[in-house]
């Protein structure tokens, strides 16, 4: 495993040049009943890019405790990044994310995780780049992202997985947040192996289609806004949030931590594009995919990029014991709006710029 790792240095380093593309941006430095799929119902189950960056929103008295918002009462010159310090205050997920939206930041050098069930029903495994979630259901797994390429599938993603007593042959569905080689590089093992089902937006079966990758899955299933998967009794939703790519999906799904029942939210692309205009979509997305969390009662952070919400430190703590009886990815329902307004924030930062 060693020698795959200095085998695709080189490429990993161009993805995580890639990632988030911010030098010189900022001041300073997205199947029903017992198995299918089910198109949304409109704006309301997903979110909608907006050609114009909407205004920013006045702060609260308790600013820290402030949602994203549409509105569009002007405001004047702004410092977002120091609003958004001061709301992530100590936090050290909310700080990781205000790291990752530095000016030529990149993922520093850290250990691989050792593959974590996270939940009952939730395990991620993969490498300190970037991860696969692997959401288990009485009818088989529904698997967001699939990890660099074939041969992290094969030699990381399966006998990972299996190490944690999930079946990849259970993979009825691979989820991929967006076309990037770093997210749809095993997915075509997956389906040639197991028979999963690959599904990306169509904007982002696209985009995959044109990459260089020798891994570049077959075109299979359309994600459409607002999506529900379902599959043995879990439904995960599917909005686009485009941004990072034309046609990113964050997916909204249930997890359980000791037989209680929770909701989480994975971000699935985090870097901002060069474009002023992709920036401006990601902001729309922001702000609707806030709305959207705080009326699904989401209360479970989660990202594919762990360096960019101090997830590889919480893996660590669920590993080692050191979480104690509390779930360090539960951050409960006012600090996950915390999240999506500090995350607001910092790409209002770099529009503003």
């Amino acid at each position: 495993m060693d020698l795959l790792r200095h085998a695709e240095l080189s490429r990993r380093a161009v993805l995580a040049a890639a990632f988030v593309p911010l030098v010189g941006c900022a001041r300073g430095a997205a199947v029903s009943g017992g198995s299918g799929v089910s198109a949304g119902s409109g704006a309301s189950e997903g979110t909608r890019a907006s050609a114009a960056a909407p205004a920013a929103p006045a702060e609260s008295a308790g600013g820290d405790e402030a949602s994203p918002s549409a509105t569009t009462e002007p405001r004047g010159p702004a410092d977002y990044r120091e609003r958004a310090e001061r709301i992530a205050g100590d936090d050290p997920v909310l700080l990781a994310l205000i790291a990752a939206f530095t000016p030529g930041w990149l993922p520093p050098p850290a250990p691989d995780p050792e593959p974590t069930r996270i939940f009952d029903n939730v395990t991620v495994v993969g490498t300190d780049f970037v991860s696969a979630t692997a959401v288990e259901t009485s009818d088989g797994v529904i698997l967001i992202d699939a990890l660099e390429s074939r041969d992290q599938a094969a030699e990381i993603l399966v006998p990972e997985l299996r190490a944690l007593g999930v079946d990849p042959a259970r993979i009825r569905y691979v989820v991929v947040a967006h076309g990037h080689a770093d997210h749809f590089g095993g997915a075509q093992y997956l389906a040639d192996r197991y028979g999963a089902r690959v599904l990306m937006s169509p904007a982002d079966w696209d985009l995959a289609a044109a990459d260089d990758s020798p891994d570049v899955p077959e075109r299979d299933l359309e994600i459409s806004d607002g999506q529900r998967l379902a599959l043995g009794g879990t439904t995960m939703r599917l909005p686009y949030t485009p941004g990072h790519t034309p046609g990113t999906v964050s997916p909204v799904f249930p997890v359980w931590w000791h037989g209680r029942r929770h909701t989480a939210m994975l971000w699935g692309g985090t870097g901002l594009p060069e474009p002023t205009s992709g920036k401006r979509d990601y902001l729309r997305s922001v702000i609707d995919y806030a709305a959207l969390t705080r009326r699904s009662g989401v209360d479970v952070e989660l990202n594919n990029h762990a360096q960019t919400d101090h997830g590889l430190a919480r893996l660590r703590a669920l590993r080692d014991g050191t979480a104690g009886t509390k779930n360090p990815f539960v951050l409960g329902r006012a600090r996950a709006q915390r999240f999506m307004r500090v995350l607001e924030l910092l790409v209002r930062d770099h529009l503003d710029a």
